[in-house]
């Protein structure tokens, strides 16, 4: 899979991409994540890539020529372009699923007051990574660059994990308890120390569906009584 990030940030991206599985999985040739310059380009000698809004107000606007310029060089006919945005889709666990069956990702990062407008002929879309607003878009394409890469086959050493992660059936993920069997009084549900599979598991789908009911209630349907 390659993964193009549009940029006047590059550097932002260096220690993220050669740490953990995104490294391993660049250096093993799974995933080819490239990074652009929007500044390369601009047209003027400032290598301007912003403006002042038409109607007034704060802040600068990104122009649409370099982006669309760079979009055009840099995507084929069956790349997915997505600008990062806080007016975005909120980026899920599906989405990423969708994301990473693709052959090319083009994550274009926002900046600024937004961009110009006319830039959604362009491209595929628009996605956000929560209802908050970042300095820009390079935070965000970071997060989808890490929740699409795990996707990819031969990234994760045990592909069975993915299956039980949180969001998988909408829900979160169960609780996990590891070594020692007691820490400071509390001890692991004895459920779990049984080696019964079938309790395990019921366990495991009763604590996934009442977590989610506490922690993200958006999630699951009042009337809903069992994971799956």
């Amino acid at each position: 899979m390659r993964i193009d990030i549009l940029t006047i940030f590059p550097e932002y991206f260096s220690g993220i991409l050669q740490t953990s599985l995104i490294g391993k999985g660049i250096t093993a040739g799974k995933i080819d994540i490239r990074l652009h310059q929007l500044r390369d380009w601009a047209t003027d000698k400032h290598h301007t890539v912003d403006d002042t809004p038409y109607g007034g107000g704060h802040g600068m606007v990104m122009k649409i020529e370099p982006l669309v310029t760079a979009i055009e060089e840099i995507a084929s006919p069956t790349t997915v372009k997505l600008l990062l945005a806080a007016r975005g889709e909120s980026f899920t666990q599906k989405k990423a699923a969708q994301l990473a069956e693709t052959d090319q990702l083009l994550l274009i990062c926002g900046r600024y007051e937004g961009v110009d407008e006319r830039l959604d002929a362009y491209i595929d879309g628009q996605i956000s990574i929560g209802d908050y607003v970042l300095n820009g878009g390079e935070a965000g394409a970071a997060v989808v660059v890490d929740a699409v890469t795990r996707l990819v086959p031969g990234i994760i050493g045990n592909p069975a994990s993915l299956q039980t992660e949180s969001f998988n059936e909408e829900l979160l993920e169960h609780p996990q308890f590891t070594r020692p069997e007691v820490f400071r009084g509390e001890a692991v549900p004895p459920v779990l120390l049984s080696g019964n599979h079938a309790e395990i598991e019921k366990w495991r789908q009763e604590k996934s569906l009442a977590d989610t009911r506490r922690r993200r209630p958006d999630l699951v349907p009042p009337n809903r009584t069992r994971k799956g």
